[in-house]
């Protein structure tokens, strides 16, 4: 999703951060219903992303539609997005199923985060665990389906009953965590025009790129003693108020010094980023 969509859908995941540490499974699934509600109407989807109409207008329509039937929680990030430019009709759908699957996301990665953190350097922190077990289910669930050209058939007939296509899915993940449950049913019930492990791939990738919160890649000129090890993961851990897995890298080329990266978010206290700076200084 690019353009103004791309935009409105940036800001609603980063409204959205600050409820994820508390979010529900519950809130997911409502998420997931609103989505099939305005999947089942062309016209609500084009009222929606109407650039004509005003974001009060569009907000009203989300209350005659949700109203007493989710939560206020789910009901105000539905009228935000709504209230949101997009540049087609189905964007806000796309966008409706990515915060819903944030959603269940994180609730793998609390869930996870309420068991006591690992005192191991370098394992990685039960955050991580969570969302690991999380893209192991949907890639087992994934290989189920791909094993057998009858299953794959029996998701993509469109006979067959939404009921009928869960009951199946989860009999293929008879182990999977809640959280893969519900992105399973959903992918399953509702794929949007797209194969069934086509948008389980798409959750995963969900996952793995949040995941990515809690891994440190941590470049350095020399291979780092046990102590270092230890002292480098107790301060990333402080700095960053959550365990972190690390991976470390040896790359001569830096000269010295070390390069941490965490998400998006570099930290460079290498030599030859120093001296970069300094040609930099100098040439301008």
């Amino acid at each position: 999703m690019a353009g103004v969509s791309g935009e409105s859908l940036t800001a609603a995941l980063a409204d959205l951060a600050h409820q994820l540490p508390t979010a529900s499974l519950t809130l997911a699934e409502e998420l997931f219903g609103v989505l099939s509600a305005v999947d089942s109407s062309a016209g609500l989807r084009r009222a929606l992303t109407d650039p004509s109409r005003s974001g009060a207008a569009k907000a009203a329509l989300v209350d005659g539609l949700v109203k007493g039937k989710v939560s206020a929680q789910a009901e105000d990030i539905v009228a935000k997005l709504a209230a949101s430019r997009w540049a087609a009709a189905r964007d806000i759908g796309d966008a409706l199923e990515t915060v819903a699957a944030t959603v269940a996301i994180a609730v793998a990665e609390n869930g996870a985060g309420a068991a006591s953190p690992s005192s191991v350097p370098g394992i990685a922190g039960s955050g991580v665990r969570g969302l690991e077990r999380l893209e192991d289910d949907l890639f087992s669930f994934n290989q189920a389906v791909e094993s057998s050209h009858e299953i794959q058939g029996a998701f993509a007939q469109p006979q067959a009953s939404a009921g009928a296509k869960r009951t199946l899915a989860l009999k293929l993940a008879p182990s999977a965590g809640e959280e893969a449950r519900v992105l399973i049913s959903q992918a399953v019930s509702h794929p949007r025009g797209v194969r069934v492990t086509k948008l389980i791939e798409r959750f995963a990738d969900l996952a793995a790129t949040r995941q990515q919160r809690w891994i440190a890649r941590i470049t350095v000129s020399r291979p780092l003693t046990g102590q270092q090890t230890q002292r480098l993961q107790a301060g990333l851990n402080s700095l960053y108020e959550r365990e972190l897995k690390i991976n470390v890298i040896v790359d001569p080329t830096l000269i010295g010094g070390v390069r941490v990266r965490v998400g998006d978010e570099v930290v460079d206290a290498s030599v030859i980023s120093r001296l970069g700076e300094l040609r930099r200084q100098l040439a301008g």
